[in-house]
């Protein structure tokens, strides 16, 4: 359980499933970050569990200096088709340290956290983020509300794609969300079952993390149009941190 990210985002069948995370919707989101931003031109930026890069492949296209990174050996592959003069991909762990005090934004989208064992290792990855920014540098962290969530959770569902069969099924308890997922594909020899899970972390468990690592929570938004932030009602929770050291 505690390594199944490490699997399970490295298979052709993550990538179907959630293939409806494209570039149209990563540039919608990134067209409106920007604006709320205003960064400077050339700023370098840093994303953090890009997956196959759609964000900051977006984020290049608007003159700023990228660097993606992710654990998934095969989404960097894939990422690196896009690489250019200001992209660049590099496969990371981001638990362990990256460059230090570099870059200007680092960038943390869909709930690419909270996949750790311990919360040592989560305090690993924060440490990374924080110590990878320069003085006065920005975060960016896009985390599920896990109030709405709760109260909004889907338990049972199923998707055809291409005539691969998934069963979904999520449930929580006191401490994570759990997502089962058998993947029915008359190319196996039997279902394959993987089982995401995700922390239950709140706005003040964040405000804790962020602060031991030097990190000070600036605003909060509730959903990718950058509404207030409600506790019970917004989709998501949507931090943005200023580096205080």
């Amino acid at each position: 359980m505690q390594t199944w990210f490490k699997e399970w985002f490295n298979t052709s069948y993550y990538h179907q499933l959630y293939s409806g995370r494209d570039g149209k919707e990563a540039a919608a989101f990134i067209d409106k970050l920007i604006t709320l931003l205003k960064p400077a031109a050339g700023s370098l930026m840093l994303d953090v569990a890009c997956g196959k890069g759609r964000h900051s492949i977006q984020l290049a296209a608007k003159g700023f200096d990228v660097t993606g990174i992710d654990l998934s050996n095969d989404s960097i592959l894939e990422a690196l088709k896009h690489q250019s003069d200001n992209l660049h991909f590099y496969q990371h762990d981001m638990r362990l340290p990256f460059w230090i005090n570099y870059f200007d934004y680092a960038f943390n989208f869909f709930t690419s956290f909270g996949y750790f064992k311990t919360n040592r290792e989560h305090d690993n990855a924060i440490r990374t983020i924080a110590g990878s920014l320069k003085s006065k540098g920005t975060f960016v962290m896009d985390y599920l509300n896990v109030h709405f969530e709760e109260d909004n959770l889907v338990h049972h569902s199923e998707k055809e794609i291409d005539d691969v069969h998934y069963l979904i099924t999520k449930w929580f308890d006191e401490t994570h969300f759990y997502k089962k997922i058998e993947v029915q594909d008359n190319a196996l020899d039997e279902p394959l079952i993987f089982t995401e899970r995700v922390a239950k972390f709140s706005l003040g468990d964040f405000t804790d993390m962020f602060a031991y690592q030097g990190l000070q929570i600036k605003e909060v938004f509730g959903d990718y149009n950058f509404s207030n932030y409600s506790v019970k009602n917004s989709p998501r929770l949507i931090m943005i941190a200023t580096k205080t050291k």
